[in-house]
């Protein structure tokens, strides 16, 4: 009777600690609410930036700085309005945004084979790799003489600078994340038979994602601020007028609210292509890896 009873609650307690490690292994994709998502997601950034625009108005009004030097919040927004009666403020950020995912999207098809020959390659990552990392620390500006003497004005040295800013981040991004792949992996996919471009399409890139896609992540940063000094430096009525352009003519001109005005549109593009394209892609990542409880 006593050895019943025992086996009894040891199967019961099996069974709950059965049931705790499935609670545990469970991810919780319940969709949050339209108000939680309002608390947490849209106050907290629109807080901030009321509050930098009274910070920004208490300045003015207390005088710290010339109306030359220090615009009000009204006057970068005349300026906003004014660019939008002319029509020019949708031209300002499609000229660069045009060209900055364009760019982008060249350094990806270049930046992503180049990163695995480096990961998979001993001797291309000891010739190449050192250089990659140089070139990733070397300021995008740098290169924009070399690419007006050797292109010319044209949207051919704009994509040049770009690439040779971005190319880098998005290779040792691939590289740091192929490092960080556990060796089992690897070699269960040998042993399944994925090698070459089937084991790197099907093990290398998926194993490797997170890092990968915190490459993209900087590869993008380069990309658009390599573009932004490329167009504050060459100038050609052939090239329109960006935001890198509206920046450098707001300082010919002497106007800080149109200073003012390119300055927070190059910040908004920024925050926008997060927004858009790097967040949705990152949380699904971690949403697939079970990292993500809520989303």
């Amino acid at each position: 009777m006593a050895s019943t009873e025992t086996t009894a609650k040891d199967a019961s307690d099996l069974a709950g600690l059965e049931a705790g490690l499935d609670a545990l292994e469970t991810v919780q994709t319940s969709r949050t609410s339209v108000r939680e998502t309002l608390t947490s997601k849209v106050l907290p950034p629109v807080t901030a930036v009321a509050l930098v625009l009274v910070v920004w108005q208490v300045l003015v009004w207390a005088e710290v700085a010339p109306a030359y030097k220090l615009p009000s919040p009204t006057a970068v927004w005349d300026e906003v309005r004014a660019a939008w009666l002319q029509g020019t403020l949708l031209d300002y950020i499609w000229t660069s945004v045009s060209r900055g995912l364009l760019g982008f999207l060249l350094a990806l098809a270049i930046g992503t084979p180049l990163g695995l020959l480096v990961a998979r390659v001993k001797f291309v990552r000891a010739a190449i790799g050192p250089i990659l990392s140089g070139l990733q620390s070397l300021p995008s500006v740098a290169w924009v003489p070399p690419a007006v003497i050797w292109l010319g004005l044209n949207d051919s040295m704009m994509y040049a600078v770009i690439l040779l800013g971005a190319v880098p981040s998005i290779a040792n991004g691939l590289v740091s994340g192929i490092d960080q792949i556990p060796p089992l992996f690897l070699r269960a996919g040998r042993t399944m038979g994925a090698t070459g471009l089937r084991g790197a399409w099907h093990i290398v890139m998926p194993a490797s994602l997170p890092g990968y896609l915190a490459g993209l992540k900087q590869g993008w940063a380069f990309s658009w601020r390599s573009l932004m000094a490329a167009e504050i430096i060459a100038s050609s009525p052939d090239l329109g007028v960006g935001l890198g352009q509206l920046l450098e003519n707001g300082r010919n001109n002497a106007s800080m609210s149109q200073v003012f005005l390119a300055i927070f549109l190059i910040l908004l593009v920024g925050i926008a292509i997060d927004l858009l394209l790097f967040s949705p892609l990152e949380r699904r990542v971690l949403r697939s890896r079970g990292l993500l409880v809520k989303s």
